[in-house]
């Protein structure tokens, strides 16, 4: 899987628990546990677009060349 599907599924995990979060069905613990999952996919989230921008430093866009 490619760090972009990743950050792509990781965005749909944030996004599902948000709507059960606004929904107001969960228990507190529920809820409280939820959040503390959203916390992990963030800062999962967060690695993956490190890399990303990372991979994208080391090769130019075509057409473009590097400043000497």
């Amino acid at each position: 899987m490619s760090t972009v599907e990743r950050l792509d599924e990781l965005i749909g995990r944030l996004e599902r628990a948000a709507e059960q979060l606004r929904s107001g069905e969960l228990s507190t613990d529920a809820a409280a546990g939820l959040v503390e999952d959203c916390a992990a996919l963030a800062t999962q989230a967060a690695a993956e677009l490190e890399e990303l921008t990372r991979a994208g430093e080391t090769a130019p866009a075509p057409g473009q060349e590097p400043l000497l």
